[in-house]
């Protein structure tokens, strides 16, 4: 065949296909459209490379694919959080990876509201949620919800953030100047119109497995809810009623992929599958070699002690980082919350910079305060009484908390490293992280004075001062 009947015979080909493809969704009345969606990436940029062919694989069979994500996007990874144009790697990423749509996150705020707000700038997609108020804050004023298109339908994203009992998202008040919070379900049913005039609507949400739940029971309204902020693996969806409630994890290990088909205006089929990017065998080769290229950063990379042995789990990592601080600051004790200890374990070997920004990456001063014992009694119970759970690590003491049937703090068993009772009435020094002394309720006749070296600059100089650390073991806190 020569190539100009080549050429024509693939031209009848291509339209041939074409024509097949639509006539078949058009005898059928479906529209079919793939939803891609991610949470809690945390700035994990390593397997975008796999998430870009997973997408472009997708787009060159179906018409209708999007790529979304339920927030956090960043902090997490110091090659993101902590070169000079703070976030700009994962924007660079997802835009080269063809996200469509975004939830704002709480830990979109820890870039502080001046780079957020270049992020969000430089993003080839929207940044959306219903319940900030940004009219008096540096950051500004999200949309609500974002309309997809899939052929002659639009489909509503409607986004939400995640509260703590204060109010306010859990990131550090500081950077939240400004800004107010709308209840989320309050403010989401003020949008319920969307289904009466769009016939469908999604929720793209940072509220949590346990949030979206009593949202899908408000809001019946809702075909789909993708979630995050609770880090969820998903391996089936969560029926609430008829919502269906998915979500991907956290770290970008996995992307969720739903499938939907849409007839007369509304979804009449949902299916579900989660995908692990790990299993995937092809990759976006210039996507990997920008990946690779921000990885490369010589500073990072320097060591600054060394592990005689694993630092593994939450209690010898927490163990660790309180050291730092009594070691750095002379306090009598330190405490940590265990929310604030974003790595599971560090390696025997050498400890190095960029593995410091991995296990602390939010910039948080050291605050010191006295307080009697009475004081720190309020502190431990408090902060465990939060989730029920053990939730401040230490330095300097031991303690067990003692419960009631309730489940809640009764009394805290504290002793000092040689096993004797505290003090009653000596008044101690104590280090915290700025976020526990502006979101922590807890008694304290002291105000605190901000050291102005943060937590993760204490362990810098701890390890660098010390060398070596063998923390195999250590467990300081108990309950009982």
């Amino acid at each position: 065949m020569n190539k100009c009947k080549y050429f024509l015979f693939s031209i009848l080909i291509l339209i041939s296909g074409s024509f097949f493809k639509l006539s078949a969704q058009s005898e059928s009345g479906y529209t079919e459209v793939i939803i891609l969606h991610t949470n809690d990436m945390h700035a994990k940029i390593d397997n975008m490379a796999k998430l870009a062919y997973l997408a472009d694989s997708l787009r060159s069979t179906h018409d209708y694919v999007y790529l979304v994500s339920a927030g956090d996007n960043f902090t997490g990874n110091p090659v993101v959080d902590m070169v000079e144009d703070k976030g700009y790697p994962m924007i660079d990423l997802m835009n080269r990876c063809r996200f469509n749509l975004s939830a704002v996150g709480n830990h979109e705020f820890d870039l502080g509201q001046e780079k957020l707000n270049a992020r969000v700038s430089q993003a080839e997609f929207p940044f959306i949620s219903c319940n900030i108020d940004a009219s008096g804050a540096q950051f500004r004023q999200p949309e609500p919800f974002y309309l997809l298109k899939a052929g002659k339908w639009e489909i509503p994203f409607l986004s939400i953030i995640q509260l703590g009992e204060d109010g306010l998202p859990d990131s550090h008040p500081s950077r939240l100047e400004g800004l107010k919070f709308w209840d989320g379900i309050t403010k989401a049913k003020e949008y319920t119109w969307l289904k009466s005039k769009y016939g469908m609507l999604i929720g793209l949400t940072h509220l949590g497995v346990e949030g979206d739940e009593p949202l899908a029971k408000a809001m019946p309204e809702f075909d789909l809810i993708i979630g995050g902020h609770s880090h969820t693996t998903m391996t089936k969806p969560m029926m609430a009623g008829d919502v269906m409630i998915v979500q991907a994890g956290s770290g970008l290990r996995n992307v969720g992929k739903v499938t939907l088909r849409i007839k007369d205006g509304k979804i009449a089929e949902r299916n579900y599958e989660l995908i692990s990017l790990a299993s995937l065998q092809g990759y976006d080769k210039n996507i990997q070699a920008l990946i690779e290229k921000y990885n490369d950063n010589e500073e990072l990379n320097k060591p600054v002690g060394v592990a005689v042995e694993p630092i593994e789990g939450e209690h010898e990592l927490g163990s660790l980082m309180t050291d730092a601080i009594t070691r750095r600051l002379g306090v009598d004790f330190a405490f940590q919350n265990i929310g604030g200890i974003r790595i599971s374990s560090l390696p025997a070997g050498e400890i190095k910079l960029k593995d410091i920004y991995r296990f602390d990456p939010f910039g948080n001063m050291v605050v010191i305060y006295k307080m009697n014992l009475e004081e720190i009694t309020s502190l431990i119970c408090n902060a465990f009484n939060r989730g029920k759970q053990l939730d401040l690590e230490t330095s300097g003491l031991t303690y067990t908390v003692v419960t009631g049937q309730d489940g809640l703090c009764r009394e805290i068993e504290i002793l000092d490293m040689k096993g004797f009772s505290l003090d009653p009435d000596h008044e101690y020094t104590v280090g915290i992280n700025s976020y526990i002394a502006a979101s922590y309720k807890f008694d304290h006749r002291d105000s605190g004075t901000t050291s102005y070296l943060t937590s993760a600059q204490a362990l810098i100089e701890y390890l660098q001062e010390v060398g070596q650390v063998n923390y195999s073991g250590v467990k300081r806190i108990d309950v009982k």
